[in-house]
């Protein structure tokens, strides 16, 4: 699918052309579910946000559009979503987590210091069937942030969960699919609640 994603990098790089950028942004990368974020910069103020999002993507095209997407802005502080499309197309958790560790390995290598945020997958009821794979995957993203110095797991999937462990249908478009703003409140909810409470991990950028 990689190659399908090359007009949207490119409409990104057209915009960082023609407009100008916050240096050394919060960078938000991954999937739909960050792409159709609606208004992500003015859900954080005080942060220098930028949305990186492309619909539809798997760990695989972010590895592959790295350098564009990821290097190329030097961010300070870096929220990545992937894995949901990837447990979709039949990957089993441990070689998305090994995909995921490729995603470290090229942040320590390539932007060294920069602390990294792993949002974890979403339960979603169109694929309620996956959800035990998705709470091996997000357990495994968990362990990195406790094996890999700088890097944070955010459990943005339980409050999507009903008592009985079940996806809350009101929080999801009609597709059961994607985020609705009701579920996009809960997750900025999350994430604003952690970067007040690491709010010095944005603050000075040790990228070379």
């Amino acid at each position: 699918m990689t190659d399908s994603f090359e007009p949207e990098v490119r409409a990104f790089e057209f915009l960082d052309r023609t407009r100008s950028l916050p240096s050394n942004p919060v960078l938000f990368v991954g999937s739909s579910s960050i792409r159709l974020w609606p208004n992500l910069p003015a859900a954080f103020p005080g942060w220098n946000v930028l949305n990186r999002g492309f619909g539809g993507s798997r760990m695989g095209d972010l590895l592959h559009f790295f350098p564009r997407l990821v290097t190329a802005y030097r961010p300070s502080l870096i929220f990545v979503y992937e894995g949901d499309n990837d447990l979709a197309v039949g990957l089993p958790p441990n070689r998305v987590a090994r995909q995921f560790e490729e995603f470290l390995a090229k942040c320590r290598e390539q932007l060294p210091g920069i602390p990294i945020v792993l949002l974890a997958v979403k339960p979603s009821p169109l694929r309620v069937s996956l959800l035990a794979a998705q709470q091996d995957l997000n357990r495994r993203l968990q362990q990195f942030s406790n094996t890999h110095p700088g890097v944070f797991f955010l459990d943005t999937a339980t409050p999507l969960l009903d008592a009985a462990g079940s996806p809350r249908p009101e929080f999801f478009q009609a597709d059961r699919l994607h985020l609705n703003p009701q579920a996009y409140a809960v997750w900025q909810t999350v994430v604003a609640g952690f970067l007040e409470q690491h709010r010095h991990l944005g603050e000075s950028p040790t990228v070379p």
